[in-house]
């Protein structure tokens, strides 16, 4: 069984957390260390970004990140051999996050083919227009068994969350918001009701919230609403000021737990 639906179905009655972080950054080689840290941290999943110049939907702390790891030299052909090296050590779902220009020039196929060979269970593209999705990605992934997991946000439509979900297996990406990505201190009454809207629809899939979330109470309601959170710029920042990957993971749990009054 895929690893990513194996952690959700043996995980129903508990929250799931997963982390995000950009290969190579802040140093090229810290890949796997990173990623052990955060395995033996508790971390449930973990998302390894793909370092673009132009990456779209992301904030300005991973952004950075991305202009750092590509200073340092990372490439995707690196970052496999990375993968590779670890791949025996590693028991968590890892899941690659890049936009669709670095995986055209990559090659689709050759790019599931090296995913398969070196542990991944998924990858989340998030320009991938879903009818690229449905006519040339899908059967490359299912064929080498990798979930492609699929991006929503408050201004999805129904019609689309539901082709979504008909259409794809591991989990829903649910954005918190349409902006960019970053550390937020609370959700408004608006992203709540987003929360809610989506819950109400009982989707066939289960469903991780991200983008925003940086402390209890961002990650309490995240949890109330979905299986789950996804955390990245804080740790990317962590990661930053620390320069050790335990520490920031063990940071980042501190700056989980709820306030002492």
């Amino acid at each position: 069984m895929n690893k990513i639906n194996h952690l959700f179905q043996s995980n129903q009655d508990r929250k799931l957390l997963s982390l995000y972080f950009c290969a190579g950054s802040p140093t090229l080689e810290n890949t796997g260390d990173v990623i052990k840290a955060m395995q033996a941290g508790g971390i449930d999943m973990v998302e390894v970004g793909i370092p673009f110049s132009d990456p779209l939907a992301d904030g300005p702390v991973i952004q950075s990140a991305g202009t750092t790891a590509l200073h340092n030299g990372m490439t995707l052909c690196h970052l496999f051999e990375q993968l590779r090296a670890i791949k025996d050590e590693v028991h968590i779902p890892l899941l690659l996050m890049g936009y669709l220009n670095v995986i055209m020039h990559y090659g689709v196929a050759r790019f599931c083919e090296s995913c398969a060979e070196c542990g991944i269970s998924g990858f989340i593209i998030p320009d991938l227009p879903f009818k690229d999705y449905l006519n040339d990605v899908k059967p490359l992934a299912d064929r080498y068994d990798l979930r492609v997991i699929m991006m929503i946000t408050p201004e999805t439509s129904e019609e689309r969350i539901r082709m979504i979900d008909n259409n794809t297996d591991g989990f829903i990406y649910m954005v918190s918001s349409a902006s960019v990505t970053g550390a937020q201190q609370d959700f408004n009454a608006t992203k709540v009701d987003y929360f809610k809207r989506i819950d109400d629809m009982h989707l066939r899939n289960p469903r991780m919230i991200g983008f925003g979330i940086s402390n209890h109470q961002t990650l309490q309601l995240a949890q109330t609403y979905s299986s789950g959170a996804i955390i990245g710029s804080k740790l990317v920042s962590l990661l930053n000021e620390t320069k050790d990957p335990a520490e920031a993971v063990e940071q980042l749990k501190q700056a989980l737990m709820p306030s002492k009054q």
